[in-house]
């Protein structure tokens, strides 16, 4: 098969290549790929995985979508099925998983990340972690939900205080995948949303994607227009995946007693705690990575009512992953990059 595998680290890599086809271990499903998308974990693979036991050679990607070509009597699945991937291999019996968290699972393995992943014309994984891609939705447009969208699914509306109308959110740098899926999600959820980024295309997008308020951080001093816009008081949730170079200005824009959501810290990850704020203030900061299976399904029953279409900004082929790459990292995207596989 053709895939995209990470031989070795740095800016050149990976390496779009013939690789042995997988063979599936039991109770997994083998699918050949029709679409894949593009994540910043992406990135971070190629620059050394640090934190993230892997071995090379590794096929890239933690998203995608395709169809059955075998899958293990029992599963559920078909030959010719369409499924997207919920790209957690969990181990189903730890406490963690029989509680229903299976991104907490003790022996979790993500695709593209701890075994091989998406960008490739086929993969094995188990079944339990194929389900049916909604009715009138393109392996495109599935391949774009499981990280980004699970991720601000759960990020908004996960855990004991889920976003509601009424509420107000701040998304933080709103051209990329889970900052636009946050921004859809919200909207739709009757939230009102603030959205950062950096130049007029962007916030545009934002606002055509349903921020009431769009403020270029350049130029703006982004607490002082949020507190303007929220009475004084700040906004209910703070999502930023940006990390180092906004988590101040987010910990001023997040109203007492509020929350701070993050899943990512593309510009570093180790800003100041600011431990006397956060006490006096009384907030709340929550780390998130993807979602459960059962988030996932009701982000797809979403889907498959037409309440929400993936915001996808542009798609390559397999063959041109170098090249999609080099347009996330320069970080002008608007939606998610979506691969076409075959």
């Amino acid at each position: 098969m053709r895939a995209a595998v990470l031989d070795h680290y740095g800016e050149d890599a990976p390496s779009v290549r013939d690789f042995p086809d997988p063979e599936p271990a039991p109770g997994e499903a083998l699918v050949r790929l029709r679409a894949a998308a593009l994540n910043h974990v992406d990135l971070y693979m190629r620059g050394g995985g640090q934190g993230i036991t892997h071995r090379l050679p590794l096929v890239l990607g933690v998203d995608g979508a395709g169809e059955v070509v075998s899958a293990p009597d029992g599963s559920g699945l078909s030959p010719g099925d369409r499924v997207l991937l919920y790209p957690a291999a969990f181990c189903g019996r730890c406490p963690e998983c029989q509680r229903g968290e299976q991104p907490l699972c003790a022996r979790v393995r993500i695709a593209g990340e701890h075994r091989h992943g998406t960008f490739a014309e086929l993969i094995a994984m188990p079944a339990a972690c194929w389900l049916p891609i909604p009715a009138g939705i393109g392996f495109e447009e599935a391949a774009a939900l499981p990280v980004a969208y699970l991720t601000a699914w759960r990020m908004l509306f996960g855990w004991d205080r889920p976003l509601g109308p009424g509420q107000t959110v701040l998304v933080v740098g709103a051209g990329g995948g889970v900052a636009s899926a946050c921004v859809q999600l919200a909207h739709l959820a009757g939230a009102r949303v603030l959205a950062t980024s950096s130049s007029p295309e962007k916030l545009a997008h934002a606002a055509a994607l349903g921020a009431a308020v769009t403020i270029d951080y350049r130029t703006e001093d982004v607490p002082k227009r949020v507190l303007a816009e929220t009475g004084g008081a700040g906004v209910d949730l703070v999502v930023d995946n940006v990390g180092a170079a906004t988590w101040g200005q987010s910990l001023r824009a997040v109203r007492r007693g509020g929350r701070v959501v993050t899943c990512g810290a593309t510009t570093g990850g180790d800003p100041p705690a600011e431990l006397q704020r956060l006490f006096i203030r009384q907030i709340q900061i929550q780390g998130s990575t993807m979602g459960s299976l059962e988030e996932f399904r009701r982000l797809l029953a979403v889907v498959a009512a037409g309440r929400l279409r993936p915001a996808i900004e542009r798609v390559f082929t397999l063959e041109e992953v170098p090249a999609a790459l080099a347009h996330l990292a320069a970080g002008a995207q608007r939606g998610k990059l979506v691969l076409r596989i075959g």
